[in-house]
């Protein structure tokens, strides 16, 4: 559920904050509307959104998938496109000047910039997203929190509790580890 949300939301966020940056797009209006809607999109809590889903599709993973993919829509536009905005221009006016395409300028000239920032971004909000996966499940969203809801509200089996709980604290962990390990890895530091 965190996966596909953040996955979703990062892939339509990534094409819209060019749209967002002033420096990439300088069509002032669909900057301003893009980051007006990045902003509501990010505005609205996740735990809101998940309310709101749960009871238009039903509880379920449908409606958590859905509420991190809008929440991350919001947040990855917002941050992608102020990456974007704090590029260095100097190799894409470098490339332009050669005459290439636009999309060879973007390609060469501003995705190398920008890739280690976006999964890096990318990364620490699907990591978040770990952990608001079981809060949103709880008010019936899908996933593992609406399984340990169900097992806290009926009180049969705190056995069953403390091991998803358990659980939920080992994967968060190892999903730590490996996103920081990634992360490192992309930026080329030292992990420590």
């Amino acid at each position: 559920m965190a996966f596909l949300g953040t996955l979703l939301g990062a892939l339509l966020a990534f094409p819209l904050a060019f749209f967002a940056a002033r420096n990439i797009t300088p069509n002032r209006v669909v900057n301003q509307v893009l980051k007006r809607a990045f902003d509501f999109l990010r505005s609205v809590d996740m735990l809101i959104w998940a309310l709101f889903l749960t009871r238009a599709f039903g509880p379920g993973p449908l409606a958590g998938s859905g509420a991190i993919f809008l929440t991350e829509t919001g947040t990855l536009g917002k941050l992608y496109s102020e990456g974007l905005e704090n590029i260095d221009n100097k190799p894409r006016e470098g490339i332009k000047s050669t005459g290439a395409s636009t999309v060879l300028t973007h390609r060469y000239g501003i995705i190398p910039q920008i890739v280690p920032v976006f999964v890096s971004q990318t990364l620490y909000q699907w990591e978040s997203n770990v952990r608001g996966a079981t809060i949103i499940g709880a008010v019936g969203a899908g996933g593992i929190g609406l399984k340990l809801w169900e097992a806290m509200r009926t009180n049969a089996n705190w056995e069953n509790v403390a091991y998803m709980v358990l659980l939920i604290l080992i994967v968060v962990f190892l999903f730590d580890m490996a996103s920081n390990a990634l992360r490192h890895r992309l930026m080329g530091t030292k992990v420590h």
